[in-house]
């Protein structure tokens, strides 16, 4: 029988549908990290929320005994070694959906006492002054509510405001127009959206492309009396800009959920005028929390007793057959996904064309890596389980193509990503069947290893400008560590593609983008 540790405490419905489901359960919530890596052996899986740290040391004594599964009751596992428990072999679960009405619904209430100085107002009155004249609000209805981010919360906070008579724009790289009209959005840019909107709510998660996307200069770029909201992620908004504008009186308001740094007791915006602050309620509901466990309870279960991986942030659903012959396509799907995914916006439709031994293989595991490669950069939930789900709920189409021809490698994956702006396609294969390579990038070939940080442009085939490139990455102190080069015809299209030793500064990449002949610069990460 297996046997599951329930370290933190949630709704008591999680032990139950373990027991119905024929699964030992031990409740015990206050635990020392000695004591967990002490007992954890014992468990076949562990449920927790946000207080269980799950480190090196503990999975390091989990692995030594039954330990298959960790079940996190909520979307952070950032006290969780996913990496670690990857490397022991040990799934590692979420519960993306659960608390999604429940942030949505903070969203709004938010916004509403922004709307009205609410908690001000309340600590006015009741310390007797009766400030009626102070606290003048405005009225959300015919307001234009910017939306960044239209995934699952976003959608919801979208109904929400609709049904408030708000006009809801939104701005999302991987909001498909199809999706917009279904959700009543008008899809915008992020500058669009800046300029138009009364009220901003995030709903993005923090990825490299959202870290700061309110940043000074956008926050600066905003209607005069915005008010933005944040029940999303620390670090999407530049906390000493947003205290100069609200000081400066350009933003009118906000109310924060989150915070760069939690928990936070001295945060400098702490004090300002026109700010309210919650201390990461978002999920705090008790259907939140009951939704959560059930959940978790659910998915673990079905794991341990019949396999079924579902919401696995560290493993795919794989039979024990198929998996030592689809993991090298599966790295070398990922780190395509990611390349595409750096280089465009606004994703529509997905092809992905197996050629050679790869098209004779099980590839539905293979694309969910490439969709997840591909979603990762504005999404840190995704995995290769719920990836095609989430191109699916964005209503972009997905088409695998075999060929049972074998081309110039012995097996190929190409994966071609359509945009508003057109088509472009990279594609890789194996050496030695195991080693993932790119071959080929936009039509161009071009091989390289797809690792740590790199640099893509695009440029002119001109003399002179590979020196230029290095001499400017040299006085910048980025040291490069291969150089790969293609292009279409001398004289024409060319790619330029260094792996760095080191991250190029966004000062750099906007530097390099005004060199002579050049048309796109982009510092990749894998």
């Amino acid at each position: 029988m297996p046997k599951v540790l329930i370290s933190d405490k949630m709704s008591p419905k999680a032990a139950e549908i373990f027991r119905a489901r024929g699964i030992e359960v031990d409740e015990r919530f206050d635990l020392t990290k000695e004591q967990l890596i002490e007992v954890i052996g014992q468990y076949d899986g562990l449920a927790i929320r946000s207080s269980t740290k799950v480190t090196k040391d503990v999975l390091e004594a989990a692995a030594k005994g039954n330990l298959k599964v960790i079940g996190r009751a909520g979307i952070g596992v950032d006290n969780v070694d996913v990496p670690a428990a990857t490397a022991k072999g040990i799934v590692v679960m979420n519960t993306p959906f659960g608390n999604s009405i429940t942030t949505a619904e903070h969203a709004i209430a938010l916004m509403f006492a922004l709307a009205r100085d609410i908690p001000a107002a309340d600590a006015s009155t009741q310390a007797g002054k009766w400030e009626k004249n102070r606290f003048m609000g405005v009225e959300l209805t015919g307001k234009v509510l910017g939306i960044i981010g239209c995934g699952n919360i976003g959608s919801i906070v979208a109904d929400r405001a609709q049904g408030l008579k708000m006009k809801v724009i939104g701005y999302d790289p991987f909001l498909t127009p199809e999706r917009a009209q279904d959700l009543g959005i008008e899809k915008v840019t992020l500058d669009d959206l800046l300029a138009r909107a009364d009220f901003i709510t995030l709903h993005t998660p923090l990825t490299d492309s959202t870290r700061n996307v309110l940043s000074r200069e956008n926050l600066s770029k905003t209607k005069k009396g915005v008010r933005i909201i944040n029940c999303a992620r620390g670090g999407l908004v530049d906390e000493a800009a947003l205290k100069d504008l609200l000081e400066s009186g350009h933003i009118a308001g906000a109310a924060l959920d989150v915070f760069v740094e939690e928990p936070a007791k001295n945060n400098p915006l702490f004090g300002t005028p026109g700010l309210i602050c919650t201390p990461h309620l978002g999920a705090s509901t008790t259907e939140a929390q009951i939704n959560v466990a059930i959940q978790v309870a659910e998915q673990m279960a079905e794991y341990l007793t019949t396999g079924g991986v579902s919401n696995a942030l560290n493993v795919p659903s794989l039979t024990p057959e198929e998996a030592p012959k689809l993991r090298p396509y599966m790295k070398l799907a990922e780190q395509l996904g990611a390349l595409a995914g750096q280089l465009v916006s606004n994703v529509q439709a997905v092809t992905v064309e197996y050629e050679g031994n790869i098209a004779e293989l099980n590839t539905k595991p293979v694309t969910a890596a490439i969709l997840a490669g591909l979603f990762k950069q504005h999404s840190d939930t995704v995995n290769m389980v719920n990836a095609p789900f989430i191109a699916k709920d964005r209503n972009i189409d997905v088409s695998d193509v075999r060929h049972d021809r074998e081309g110039d490698y012995h097996t190929l994956v190409r994966l071609t990503v359509k945009t508003d702006e057109g088509e472009r396609s990279v594609a890789g294969t194996l050496f030695s069947n195991r080693e993932p390579r790119l071959v080929e990038m936009f039509g161009i070939k071009v091989e390289a290893d797809l690792a740590g940080p790199m640099l893509f442009v695009i440029n002119e085939d001109k003399p002179g400008f590979i020196g230029r490139l290095g001499s400017l990455l040299g006085e910048a102190n980025v040291n490069i560590g291969t150089f790969h080069l293609g292009r279409r015809a001398a004289g024409g299209e060319a790619i330029v593609l260094l792996s760095l030793d080191s991250p190029v500064p966004e000062w750099l990449v906007a530097q390099l983008k005004d060199v002579p002949h050049v048309r796109e610069v982009k510092a990749l990460t894998f």
